[in-house]
């Protein structure tokens, strides 16, 4: 491991190279085909930036001005329990600026939304179920109240929280809020960014206990489809990716959501998405979170043939949904010899000054039930052979993909128009901002874009590199 070392990355500001998770909103609003206008503009340093049309205008009391990439979000008090859970988070402007000053309102969601997400654990049973807490700008009420979930006696539950911006940080709603529900954004002086949790660490310690028990079982990844199509093998039918798997990861692994919410773009009211409330608002957006978790069960499992670990949403009359809980239960249960685990270097976990963060890194894992930093995570974890796994196996397995993927759609279009060159750029660019050639290695990515810059052709150098440095 280089905690030792002194070795330091320069945070990457705004939101600069978020481009693959804070598209997957647009992405998911075209594909559902809603009536949302949207503009995409590429900023000096290639930074694609998403903004609603109805940011763009001021309608609802958003800011077209808003510079913020920062937004508080009020946890609840007893956020652990049904009531808790049912009362509305609370999107806010930072340290007391308003919504409509800084831009940090749901109706702004493509750039400053957040999200959260609860996972539920019964103690007796292992049975597991979902409940996505609504998130409402402050200042406004609920377009429809929420759910109240029913729990299982002594639930442990977890809760995720993602942004669509770059720092989200966690104020209580009560003095105690926060430490009742066991809640972290990170160090105080270097808080995560995007991603914050509340009571991980209890619920994935117990989630392995009963899976030691026998009592929950999580099931197995599934194999990828193999198909025979004219120009050779279609898919590789081998063992379906995980969030710790190489095959899928990129610079910032295991990060944001995959809650829904319902927009009434009118009002700038939002709803739990689910099927009686979308029948109450015909005409209402769906705001997404661009997260790894939403890539992988909603475009990369669908086009490889493979199945997502679901459980019942308490919010939609117990209709199977996803999790980034789930995400990691299945990944943890099927983890691979070299795991793809939160590496040192990922801009989440850089501490003060932008250093390497043993303590942050640790926390971090251990919110997502990650083994913490030492000898035999960093056999395939460390920051360089981080960056060695992510060439070595990514780009073969790209690339024995690669008929799949580019019949699939892209999560973003404007970056690459098919899943294929979309992975791609993304492969590309974590190898840059991991600054992976300071380890000796070779950017094995070549891309031709077209005019608007997305990349429309990716030739992909599977010769295996080994660190040097």
């Amino acid at each position: 491991m280089l905690s030792g070392h002194a070795y330091s990355r320069r945070r990457r500001g705004g939101n600069n190279n978020r481009t693959a998770r804070i598209a997957i909103p647009l992405a998911a609003v075209i594909v559902l085909g809603l009536a949302v206008g949207i503009f995409v503009a590429s900023s000096g340093n290639g930074t694609t930036k998403i903004r609603s049309a109805a940011a763009a205008s001021g309608s609802a009391g958003v800011s077209s001005t808003a510079v913020e990439d920062t937004c508080d979000i009020v946890v609840p008090a007893h956020p652990l329990t049904a009531k808790g859970l049912a009362t509305p988070y609370q999107l806010t402007g930072p340290s007391g600026g308003s919504p409509a000053a800084t831009g940090c309102q749901m109706i702004n969601s493509f750039n400053l939304g957040a999200f959260v997400q609860a996972t539920i654990l019964n103690p007796r049973t292992g049975a597991l179920s979902v409940y996505n807490p609504l998130v409402i700008t402050a200042g406004t009420k609920p377009a429809i109240k929420p759910v109240l979930p029913k729990l299982p006696k002594g639930a442990i539950v977890t809760i995720e929280f993602g942004f669509n911006g770059t720092f989200l940080i966690q104020t209580g709603a009560t003095p105690d809020a926060l430490a009742e529900g066991n809640c972290t954004d990170g160090p105080a002086e270097s808080p995560f960014g995007q991603v914050s949790f509340c009571n991980g660490i209890n619920f994935f310690d117990k989630a392995a206990d009963l899976e030691r028990s026998g009592r929950l079982t999580v099931p197995s990844a599934g194999t990828s489809r193999t198909m025979v199509a004219t120009d050779g093998t279609l898919g590789t039918g081998q063992e379906c990716p995980t969030t710790r798997n190489f095959d899928m990861v990129d610079q910032d692994p295991s990060d944001n959501v995959t809650t829904k919410y319902l927009l009434d773009p009118a009002t700038g009211q939002t709803a739990q998405d689910n099927a009686a409330n979308a029948a109450r608002m015909p005409g209402a957006q769906v705001l997404v979170n661009g997260s790894d978790n939403a890539l992988i069960d909603d475009f990369l499992d669908p086009a490889l043939g493979c199945t997502p670990f679901e459980a019942p949403d308490l919010a939609n009359h117990g209709a199977p949904t996803t999790s980034q809980a789930l995400d990691e239960l299945l990944a943890a249960a099927n983890q691979p010899k070299v795991a793809a685990l939160v590496p040192e270097t990922d801009e989440m976990v850089l501490g003060y000054g932008d250093q390497v963060d043993q303590a942050k890194t640790d926390l971090y894992r251990s919110e997502i039930g990650q083994a913490p930093v030492d000898n035999q995570t960093d056999a395939s974890s460390s920051p360089p052979m981080f960056c060695q796994n992510l060439v070595d196996i990514q780009t073969p397995f790209l690339e024995a993909n690669e008929s799949l993927l580019a019949a699939a759609p892209s999560p973003i279009p404007t970056q690459g128009d098919t899943l294929f060159t979309f992975m791609a750029s993304r492969l590309a660019s974590s190898f840059d901002n991991l600054g992976c050639k300071a380890f000796g290695l070779t950017q094995p990515v070549t891309m031709v874009v077209n005019g608007a810059g997305a990349v429309i052709e990716a030739t992909l150098n599977t010769t295996q590199q080994t660190v040097s440095f």
